[in-house]
């Protein structure tokens, strides 16, 4: 999906610009560097960016705080599960680095359980809340990207098709044939782009 021409970059912030097309968090992480085709506008700019995505992908109920060089570790994932997308489509192996970055970060997404009393008296046993709960968010998208790495979900990974937008996607369709991140937006523009080059060249000179 494209963004305006005019927009000033760098980004303050980049919330306004996100979408939410990929299909599993691991891939709306990366598609939160627009336009890989062409200006590769930043749009995970501050720690609060990156505290708001992680409400907005649904890992946490609220935002958390951001401590010190999470923000960078999100970016390095991100490259890390993009490098990983891109060798599957060629039919290469997930990289080495892909897989180091994801394992860093695989221990976050894991909650020990907690016993507690209810006021009735009753004992719960329950996952405990993260102590580290930005840390958690991001150790749940790397936890998605080893699922989507795997022999089972790897096969079902896409980059639009659309010649303006560089969105990954996870393809759940059932005949895994979907070329667009989005049909009803990507998927329009590129017919509509069509329709307008064929009547192109059907006019005469």
């Amino acid at each position: 999906m494209d963004l305006p021409d005019d927009l000033a970059l760098p980004l303050e912030r980049g919330a306004p610009w996100w979408y939410w097309s990929g299909g599993r968090p691991a891939l709306d992480l990366v598609n939160t560097l627009r336009e890989r085709w062409r200006r590769r506008v930043e749009t995970l700019v501050t720690d609060d960016d990156l505290a708001e995505w992680l409400v907005g992908a649904k890992l946490l109920p609220q935002a958390p705080p951001v401590p010190a060089g999470l923000l960078e570790r999100a970016h390095e994932i991100r490259e890390a599960v993009n490098a990983g997308l891109v060798a599957v489509i060629d039919g290469e192996p997930v990289p080495e680095a892909t897989r180091v970055a994801i394992a860093r970060e695989l221990p976050s997404a894991v909650r020990p359980d907690e016993l507690v009393r209810e006021p009735g008296g009753t004992l719960v046993l329950r996952p405990a809340a993260p102590e580290h709960p930005a840390a958690h968010g991001l150790g749940l998208v790397a936890r998605d990207a080893a699922k989507m790495f795997t022999a089972e979900q790897a096969g079902r990974i896409r980059i639009c098709a659309s010649d303006t937008c560089s969105g990954r996607f996870f393809d759940r369709s059932p005949a895994a044939v979907r070329r667009y991140c989005s049909p009803a937006g990507c998927g329009n523009v590129e017919k509509a782009r069509r329709h307008r080059r064929r009547r192109r060249e059907e006019q005469p000179s």
